[in-house]
Formats: structure tokens, sequence, C-alpha cells
């Protein structure tokens, strides 16, 4: 059987939203919430998840999107649901509602919308591979190693549902752009892709009025330049369309409310569950072996490149050089209780203040020292970008393997570079992935410990 392309796709997203949204209803009436009203109720969370699923676009998945992606979007929804509920409590002054009971609702929405919506995911791939519905017709104008990569996908990854149907030379000298357009019409081409680098200006102002007046979709195809490999975010100054070099995730409201909460809850655990009896225990054992303070204070660069005193166990003896010296291999300066803290990492444990004040984060960018700051940002380019938001704990360059000491350039250079990646490509699994992975290295064991 073969199904007209892109036939019932328009009713996919709202069906989904429908059946989503019967859940929500039917859930209210499966547990004893002590409701005054519960239309009033129902209204209050419909209405909610419909918002809060246009702001985080909850039902736009593309069709080429991966399952961590859509984990990651229902986590979003899901948190951002769960305050609002909550909210309805204080909102409408109803201090009867019975919280156990809202929260055995919650996970009832959660665990049937999210496994709902994978399945409604996986179906529709096999839905595309099978029976080769729900497809789109493409075609790629040029011929460079992207576009062929591109065509590459399109003929390997049949659970994204493109049918490549031709590919047009710009370079051929038979090449025409008007016959380009009369193939799209006459074959009924959903989707043109071309490379942005092979074309003049008056063939791309062609192109885009051709596929508005046609209502064909019209995607670019990058050249080799820098500039188009980095996240450009794109906006209207009135009438005006600007580009900008990249979107920061955290810059988002909605995620950094959900990074900030997560931290707060993190840091408030760990600071009662393990710093309550584990700075007593550190005091007493670096003061054993040497005099001083046991924390150690250190300036270093966070948000917005502004200075904060980043809270470690002291590990060495105090000296007058701990400001402005990276720790080395076998440093003398090193006590032996500082060895052991510092191989396990103990010594950042008290960062989790830092984070609980709202100067750091549980994962981000590692803060350096005041004084190395001023040194990398002149050898690794775009290296104040890392300053965008909060620093660290952890973060991905330290679980890629460039923690610890800058032996040589390209190590900040390579530490900069997993930094931005992990700035503009920010989601709660990304952190929660790290976070493991730290874990796991420190029962391991790192070379660069020390």
């Amino acid at each position: 059987m073969n199904y007209k392309e892109g036939r019932w796709s328009k009713l996919i997203k709202p069906l989904v939203a429908l059946i989503d949204l019967t859940v929500l209803v039917c859930g209210v009436f499966l547990f004893d919430i002590f409701l005054v009203n519960h239309f009033i109720f129902i209204g209050y969370v419909t209405i909610a998840w419909i918002i809060i699923a246009v702001k985080n676009g909850f039902y736009e998945v593309e069709r080429q999107a991966r399952a961590i992606q859509l984990f990651s979007l229902s986590i979003r929804q899901v948190i951002i649901f769960v305050v609002v509920v909550y909210a309805y409590i204080g909102f409408f002054k109803q201090p009867h509602v019975g919280r156990l009971a809202l929260a055995h609702y919650i996970i009832f929405i959660t665990v049937v919308v999210v496994f709902f919506k994978f399945l409604t995911f996986f179906l529709l791939k096999k839905f595309r591979v099978l029976l080769k519905g729900n497809g789109r017709s493409v075609i790629v104008i040029g011929d460079n190693a992207k576009t062929r990569q591109l065509i590459k996908i399109f003929n390997s990854k049949l659970e994204y549902g493109f049918n490549f149907r031709a590919k047009f030379s710009v370079r051929d000298k038979n090449f025409s752009l008007m016959k380009c357009l009369e193939y799209v019409v006459e074959n009924n081409i959903d989707e043109i892709y071309f490379s942005v680098a092979e074309l003049s200006n008056d063939q791309i102002t062609h192109l885009v009025d051709f596929a508005e007046n046609n209502l064909r979709t019209l995607k670019f195809i990058p050249d080799n330049k820098d500039i188009f490999a980095r996240n450009l975010k794109y906006e209207y100054y009135d009438y005006i369309p600007i580009l900008s070099l990249r979107k920061i995730a955290l810059h988002d409201p909605i995620n950094a409310f959900i990074k900030r909460a997560f931290d707060i809850v993190f840091s408030s655990v760990v600071i009662l569950l393990v710093l309550s009896w584990l700075t007593p225990l550190m005091a007493i054992l670096i003061k054993l072996e040497s005099k001083g303070p046991t924390l150690f204070l250190q300036k270093r660069h966070g948000l917005d490149n502004g200075e904060f005193y980043c809270f470690k166990y002291r590990s060495m003896a105090v000296n007058r050089g701990n400001d402005a010296l990276h720790v080395t291999k076998n440093d003398m300066r090193v006590t032996k209780i500082g060895k052991f803290i510092r191989k396990t990492s103990l010594d950042e444990m008290p960062q989790f203040y830092n984070v609980f004040f709202g100067q750091m984060s549980v994962v981000g960018p590692r803060p350096h020292m005041v004084s190395l700051s001023e040194v990398y940002m002149k050898k690794a380019n775009r290296y104040m970008l890392r300053h965008s938001v909060k620093p660290g704990i952890t973060g991905l360059a330290q679980v890629s393997g460039f923690r610890g000491e800058i032996e040589a350039d390209t190590d900040i250079i390579n530490r900069v570079k997993y930094d931005i990646f992990y700035l503009e490509n920010w989601s709660l699994l990304l952190d929660l992935g790290i976070i493991i992975q730290t874990v796991t290295n420190l029962f391991k064991g790192e070379e660069k410990a020390y």
C-alpha cells in the first residue's frame, strides 16, 4: 500500500495533543484530590498544559529528531507542569487539596503522556519505512561535499520519510533554475534543499519567491564558511530580519529556571547529607597535618566575567603563590591529605555552597583563576563565551578528558570547544549524563587528577 505523501500529516499533531488533553482530564477522576470544583481544575490544567506545550514546542518534533531530544523535551514539559499544578493550591486557595493524590495524578499523567509520545514517535518511524507514509518528496540543488552527505542521509535514513527525487548540479552546462522549478511543480516536490554557496543572490531571491508563491518548503544548506557552522538565531527588529551568531540555550528563561531549580535541590541535598559531616572531618584531617584554615578561597571568573570566591578544602600548605600558580604534577605545595582529596576531587565539594548561593552551577564550564583567564583568552578563540553562563563544579570538557593542568595550548583550545558546545546545546539530560560520567570517572581514577 502506498499512502499519499503528507495527506494526513497535518492531523498528527492535533490528534496527539487531543489524546494528551483527554488523559489530563480523565486522570482527574481517577484520584481523590478533594477538589472543590473539578471543572475549574480541569480548565486550569488544560490551559496550563497548552500554554506550556506551545512555549516548549512540545508538539513541534521534527522527523529527524532523536529519542534523546524527545526525552529532554518531555522532562521540560513535565517539570514546568508540576510547578504550575501545585501553584493551583495557593492561587485558588484550596488548602484541602490532597497533595499526595495530586502527586499520584501527576505521575500518572507523566507516565501515560511520555509513553504515548515515544510510542507515536517510533510508530511513525516504522510507518515511514514499511508503508512509505508521512513522507516528503525532496530535491537538492548543488553538488558539493555537504549536498552529497545530505543525499546519503535521505537515502539511508528511511525512518525520516524523505523521498529523494533528484539532484541538480549548478556547475552543469545545461543547468537552468527554471527547469528545476518546473520539475518541482510537475513532480509535486514538497521540499527544496539548496547550497547557498553555489547560487547567486538573484537566483536565491527567485527561488525564495517561487517557494512562497507555490507553498513549497525551502531549506538552506550553508557553505563552508565558519559563520554558518555556528548556532544562528533569527529574529526581527520591526520588519528587518536580523541574524545573531548564536543562541545560548540557558538564556531561555524556562531553561534557566529549570537549571536553577535543579541546582538548588541538588546542592541542598549534598550540603545536608554530605557536607554536614564531611566538613568537620576534613577540618580535623587538614589541621592535623598543617596549620591554616580548612577552606581555601580563591578568586575566579564567573558569569559575565564577574569575580567570585570559589570554595575548596585546603589541599596545600599556606603560601603566597596559591592565587597565581596552577597546581602541577608532583607539586611540593600539596600536602599528604591534599593529594588524596585532590585525587578523589573531594577538595571541590565545598563548591556546592557556591552553587546554593547562585555563584556556580553543578554543571558548566570550569572557572579558572583570574590570572590564568587573562592568559587563556589570548590562546583560545571565543574563550570569553564561557562566561555567558555560570561556571560549574564539573563540565563536559572535564568528563571528556580535558581537566586539570593546561600543559599545551591545544588543551585549553579543546576545553573551550567542549564548553561552547555545552552552552549551545544544553539540556537537563545532558547535565545528568555529565554528573553520572563524573561519578564514574572518580571511581576509575583520572590521570590528570593531581
